[in-house]
């Protein structure tokens, strides 16, 4: 499904819109998204937010908005979108929960038409409409950041923010977004540093994917920011001679300079979704009665499996069928471990939110990963190839020899063995019980 939003000449009636995105957690995403929204309507601008990121990192987390409404309610028709509006600080709107736009393409159509009718009448009362889309890897995420006029990426000095972004990129321009992105280079130590930060990227996107980036600007490191982040205030709240209020200012200026000499978009993010809806039933209504063909090429397949595969996790699936999709997944990945299928990996749990994980499961998974790693590196003493010609103890992984029988009997055999029992052991006392049920 291509990504390139509708465009015709500026038209002063309609807002100008711009997604934040870029790399994985703690990139400042989020945090260039809401000063920048409070500093464009401090300038005497009409700024709406909409909130498209989740968790405890969110806009509407870090202003305590806790209303009660968002648009997932407006779509699930509860109430109108102008009526789940949070203000802030200089008549700042922010609308929470932006990310259920995602839901709109499963939903009936005239309904989520509607709801998107009303949400496109809201955007023209505003100057300025900026999108949170986090790091908006996944197809949804990919359509929060082709509904707005500009794409403006986040990075850091952190090589891993370069090759996430990179990464967003490819995926935009694989799925037919023309639009060259800007980017912000975040806590750079001077400008030396963020000219070169961008130069390596821009040159990587030049010799790879053919196309060329636009430079937006660079937000310093200091105290103040650090500041910030502790106390929860914005430093687009500071008088405007600070240095770190001052500096988002500048990157107002450069980002109205910049969509000045761009095609606005017709219909802002609501009329995008919009077409995207209209596109599929259009599509949907033409093969209805038409036998289903497969992609040609290589690519167009495994785009339309990802399409698929990111339709279905984003419901409600049965545990049990998950776990099978994602073992069999990693299985694939696992045929194949060379440098691309290890950046891969590496790039995949980059871009996870942990910083959305409950503290006792974060600590778990921190725990797994010291434990994986242990497992990867072999120690100095030993030969790889004599452990690989070592036999294993079994024919095939305990987990594998077990399948699961009642729950009640599960939870009596948990019962019986010690608190501080070990998996392995767990499962050693289940398989000798015979058939390996219980």
């Amino acid at each position: 499904m291509a990504l390139d939003p509708d465009t015709d000449r500026h038209n002063s009636s309609h807002p100008r819109t711009v997604a934040i995105t870029g790399g994985g957690s703690g990139a400042g995403k989020t945090a260039v998204a809401l000063n920048l929204g409070l500093t464009l309507a401090r300038q005497g601008n009409r700024v709406l937010l909409l909130d498209g990121d989740i968790g405890p990192s969110s806009v509407s987390a870090r202003l305590g908005l806790e209303s009660g409404k968002d648009l997932a309610g407006a779509l699930e028709g509860h109430f109108r979108p102008d009526e789940a509006l949070a203000k802030t600080d200089y008549d700042l709107a922010v609308l929470p929960g932006a990310a259920a736009l995602r839901h709109c393409l499963d939903m009936d159509q005239r309904d989520a038409m509607n709801t998107l009718q009303a949400l496109a009448d809201l955007e023209r009362a505003y100057d300025y409409v900026l999108v949170d889309a986090g790091s908006a890897m996944d197809l949804s995420g990919l359509h929060m950041v082709a509904s707005s006029a500009l794409a403006c990426m986040v990075v850091t000095p952190d090589p891993e923010t370069l090759k996430q972004v990179f990464s967003l990129i490819r995926q935009l321009k694989k799925r037919g977004y023309r639009r060259a992105p800007g980017v912000v280079v975040n806590m750079a130590s001077g400008v030396s540093q963020a000219q070169s930060i961008f130069q390596r990227l821009d040159g990587a996107v030049g010799r790879h994917l053919g196309d060329s980036l636009h430079y937006l600007g660079a937000l310093w490191r200091d105290e103040t920011l650090r500041h910030s982040d502790v106390t929860g205030v914005p430093v687009a709240m500071l008088p405007v001679s600070d240095p770190s209020c001052r500096q988002f200012h500048t990157l107002a200026d450069m980002l109205a300079v910049r969509l000045s000499r761009m095609p606005a978009t017709k219909a802002g993010v609501a009329g995008y979704w919009q077409s995207v809806i209209r596109r599929r039933h259009k599509k949907e209504s033409f093969h209805k009665d038409e036998p289903v063909e497969r992609p040609v090429s290589e690519e167009q397949r495994l785009s339309a499996a990802l399409d698929e595969l990111d339709l279905l996790l984003g419901r409600q699936l049965d545990p049990m069928l998950r776990y099978d999709a994602f073992n069999r997944f990693f299985a694939l990945l696992g045929r194949s471990l060379d440098a691309d299928t290890i950046e891969f990996i590496q790039t995949g749990l980059a871009v996870m939110p942990w910083e959305n994980m409950q503290p006792g499961d974060r600590q778990h998974m921190a725990a797994h990963l010291r434990h994986l790693a242990d497992q990867i590196t072999a120690p100095e003493d030993e030969n790889p190839a004599e452990l690989a010609a070592v036999p294993a103890e079994t024919s095939a992984p305990l987990f594998d020899r077990i399948s699961p029988g009642e729950q009640e009997r599960l939870v009596q055999a948990l019962r019986e063995q010690p608190a501080d029992v070990s998996l392995d052991q767990l499962l050693r006392v289940l398989a000798s019980h015979g058939t390996g049920h219980f």
